[in-house]
């Protein structure tokens, strides 16, 4: 297919082009994968600045994504490429196999940078889709790459989301970029530098809030490698429209549901689910909500009615294919256990298989986890509609689920995106939490707070 940029994608790739270190915060659908290919052609065959270069992507987009784009594009059919992924065995076969670009999942960046750490030189490329993933300092990963970054002579970070818990979080994606030029090398000074205590107990400091000023003195300081656009700036996005199917418990059902919120221990006709702390509370209510719990080795049934809701709206979709995000294992099990006794054909979207039959259209109900499809799959040809089964606090995942359909190639006029959600119960303080965009990692622990003081329940 022949590629006509569009005229921020060019100006995204010429930005590469002219800055060794990037950092591209492309908003979903805007096509960053093409953008940035079409700056490795030119570097590895006009300006002959790199000779080789290493993509490191979440597990499937590492699989697939990459490579699709390269054999979609005429211009990038010159481009060579291995996919360094499967057992020690498959990964070392793939790096001796020669290429222009190698590419891996994050998951094995440590191994590749201790046992090649050769491979890593002035004239290689290092691209990081999904630079977010790179926010934790005390990574294994992070170190790894961070001993091998100074042999490497360009960098660039893609992302969408850069800071989806807070600016705290660019400190280590850009001291990966950077190598600490910009926001400093060291993480303590960095905080002392720019924000102040927030959420405390004591001496213990729970999360940290931005100083006066600091948000514009941060994004000044790494203005110079950084380029942000938005897809709404640049594309005639589809309308999207968000829906909620609400379902509403029985008594003894609530009944159950505020007694562990009420008591944090509650007994059950099969055995005892305990939470401890506010975080593990807000797990345990979400998932009866959903309509089970885990306790010790075994799943409690609590309720059908996410699962009815389901039902109808697969009905209400007459045969039209619809997209399911779920969260927990057993909600995934209860999910596909119904529709296999409702004759409901259904696919797992983890197999490139599955995810190729969604796009052509030839699945009816396609079921993700927003973990390990929140990022870079594309899944806008095979349906216009998202429903999610059971929510996630994670505003990251839930944006970029999301924009698996909401994006540039999605053909519909609309995206429909539908949250069962149970009243009087928890998801509607993490879908409140959701639609205010609070990204904050607090986000959570303070709406349980709202609910439960010292185990006793407050208006």
């Amino acid at each position: 297919m022949r590629y006509k940029a569009h005229e921020y994608q060019e100006y995204a790739t010429e930005y590469i082009l002219s800055h060794p270190i990037a950092a591209v915060l492309l908003q979903m659908g805007l096509g960053k994968t093409v953008i940035t290919l079409s700056a490795i052609v030119d570097l590895l065959f006009d300006y002959f600045k790199i000779r080789k270069v290493l993509i490191i992507a979440p597990l499937r987009v590492a699989q697939m994504t990459w490579s699709d784009e390269i054999k979609k594009w005429d211009h990038l059919g010159i481009l060579q490429y291995s996919i360094v992924v499967g057992t020690p065995v498959q990964r070392r076969k793939a790096l001796d196999a020669k290429a222009d670009i190698y590419i891996t999942n994050r998951e094995n960046v440590q191994w590749l940078c201790e046992n090649y750490p050769s491979f890593f030189s002035e004239d290689t490329m290092i691209v990081i889709d999904e630079l977010s993933s790179f926010k934790s300092i005390q990574a294994k990963r992070f170190k790894a790459l961070m001993k091998q970054r100074p042999k490497v002579s360009r960098v660039v970070g893609l992302t969408g989301s850069p800071s989806s818990n807070g600016l705290i979080d660019l400190f280590a994606e850009y001291k990966l970029l950077d190598m600490g030029v910009r926001l400093g090398r060291f993480k303590g000074r960095y905080v002392e530098s720019y924000f102040k205590p927030d959420k405390m107990n004591g001496p213990i400091v729970y999360s940290y809030k931005p100083q006066e000023g600091a948000e514009e003195a941060i994004y000044e300081k790494i203005s110079d490698i950084t380029i942000s656009m938005k897809a709404s700036d640049h594309i005639k996005m589809p309308e999207l429209i968000n829906t909620q199917y609400e379902v509403c418990l029985s008594d003894d059902e609530m009944n159950v549901y505020k007694g562990l919120k009420e008591e944090l221990v509650i007994d059950l006709p099969n055995g005892e689910v305990t939470a401890s702390n506010a975080a593990a509370l807000s797990g345990k209510l979400s998932q009866m909500a959903n309509g089970a719990v885990y306790a010790d080795d075994e799943v409690l049934h609590i309720h059908d009615r996410k699962l009815d809701a389901l039902e109808d709206i697969i009905e209400a979709m007459n045969g039209n294919s619809l997209l399911v995000s779920y969260w927990y294992r057993h909600d995934y099990e209860r999910i596909t256990r119904r529709l296999t006794e409702k004759g409901i054909p259904f696919e797992t979207l983890t197999t490139e298989e599955a995810i190729r039959k969604w796009n052509e259209g030839r699945v009816l109900v396609g079921l993700i986890h927003p973990a390990s499809a929140g990022h870079g799959l594309n899944l806008q040809k095979g349906g216009n509609t998202l429903v999610w089964f059971g929510l996630t606090w994670s505003l990251e995942l839930y944006q970029q689920t999301i924009a698996r359909l909401w994006r540039q190639g999605q053909e519909a006029g609309t995206v429909v995106v539908q949250h069962i959600i149970t009243k009087d119960t928890i998801d509607e303080r993490i879908m409140r939490a959701l639609s205010k965009k609070d990204n904050t990692q607090m986000a959570l622990i303070d709406a349980v707070k709202a609910e439960i003081r010292f185990g006793t329940v407050r208006a």
